[in-house]
């Protein structure tokens, strides 16, 4: 299959083609049944000549062009009623009966605060050329009247209030909230591009002349500031949020992360050294508890305690230990002591061990020359006032 995206490098564009491309050199094989041959690239700066070429070879298209910001209110029917006109014209010209897709916007309802939208009227009037363009040819047409739409690679302080919340944001800059009442039904950018993929297969969602994105969520401009700003005052590279999966938070999160500059994406991690070997945090979380990386030296033990409620899973990803684990007190059955377990654990072999809650435990480096380093997952972050530690020997 051959496709022609108009407005290309815009923030659709560049999203669906990206992804295209995943299915056409087979990184992503979730759409086994879409074969992608060749994408046609169509944007500003394209020469005007290859539109013949590509309407006359494509099997879809995905129109996506249009104006959004003009100088002068007049440029939105050139450019969003204009191309289109031409962009059809062509596709009749060489009796190119493809499907097309239209990305117009709900403005184009042309009612509430967009009713005297210049944008809507300019939107309105493409989607009626292509009506007149399918029943005047038969081509199936599918048009798209999206909502405001945000994710990666949009452009702040353009057409997408998120990213400019984002943007600002994450860098430091001012912005405003005109009116943090106003709610805006919103559209992440995955679940458009898979809808696009939805459509390409003849699967799109529909209803009357009009095409949808199944997945939005709805928010007010306060709410998406408020919860921008939230991901702000907690960012760490080393914190790990807890958010649902498939949230509308979720999605803010990971466009609130594509804005961020250079300086914020690392941060020196701090080890905590003895004659032993160290100990670094390194990730954490709110409740579900940290993950540190523990370093043994050769022949070193380190442990030798319980704890009353926290427990931990160790990991051995490099060298050749021993953990010793024994529960505290005496057998009642035996009147003895616990017997002590003893796992050999290596990075060649890797395995996760419990360290029980009321268990004394340890774990020591058996190589002569090599660092014996483990993974360690805790359930809580460590609280210097109750850290819940105690020291015990396991033999």
């Amino acid at each position: 299959m051959k496709l022609l995206i108009t407005g290309a490098k815009g923030f659709i564009g560049r999203n669906l083609i990206e992804n295209l491309k995943n299915i056409r050199d087979g990184k992503n094989l979730t759409r086994p049944d879409l074969f992608i041959e060749e994408i046609f690239e169509y944007d500003v700066d394209t020469n005007p000549a290859l539109l013949d070429f590509f309407c006359q070879n494509c099997d879809f298209v995905f129109h996506l062009a249009g104006v959004n910001r003009p100088k002068e209110p007049k440029e939105f029917m050139e450019g969003n009623f204009g191309f289109t006109s031409r962009l059809l014209d062509t596709l009749e010209k060489y009796e190119n009966q493809c499907p097309v897709m239209l990305a117009s916007s709900i403005q184009a309802e042309l009612t509430g605060r967009y009713k005297d939208s210049d944008y809507g009227k300019s939107k309105l009037a493409g989607e009626e050329l292509l009506l007149q363009y399918k029943a005047r040819t038969g081509s199936p047409v599918l048009i798209y009247r999206f909502p405001n739409l945000f994710g990666k690679w949009c452009r702040p302080n353009y057409n997408s209030v998120v990213a400019t919340f984002c943007n600002a944001i994450a860098n430091g800059l001012e912005y405003t909230v005109n009116d943090p009442h106003t709610e805006l039904e919103l559209v992440y950018i995955d679940d458009l591009v898979e809808e696009l993929f939805n459509a390409l297969e003849g699967k799109e969602h529909k209803k009357g002349d009009f095409c949808y994105v199944p997945t939005s969520c709805f928010a007010t401009l306060g709410e998406i500031a408020e919860r921008i700003q939230s991901f702000s005052s907690r960012f760490s590279p080393i914190f790990l949020p807890e958010i649902p999966d498939h949230s509308f938070e979720k999605k803010l999160y990971s466009t609130y992360l594509s804005y961020l500059p250079e300086s914020k994406i690392s941060c020196d991690l701090h080890a905590k050294e003895d004659e032993r070997g160290s100990f670094t945090e390194l990730f954490r979380t709110d409740s579900c508890g940290q993950i540190s990386v523990n370093v043994t030296k050769p022949g070193k033990t380190k442990g030798h305690h319980w704890h009353n409620s926290k427990w931990e899973i160790f990991i051995v990803v490099s060298g050749h230990g021993r953990i010793l684990e024994r529960k505290l007190g005496i057998n009642p059955e035996t009147g003895t002591p616990y017997p002590v377990t003893e796992f050999e654990v290596s990075g060649k072999e890797m395995r996760a061990v419990y360290m029980l809650p009321g268990h004394t435990h340890s774990i020591t480096n058996l190589s002569k020359t090599q660092d014996l380093v483990t993974i360690m997952w805790a359930n809580e972050t460590f609280d210097l006032e109750n850290p819940d530690t105690f020291y015990e020997k396991v033999e």
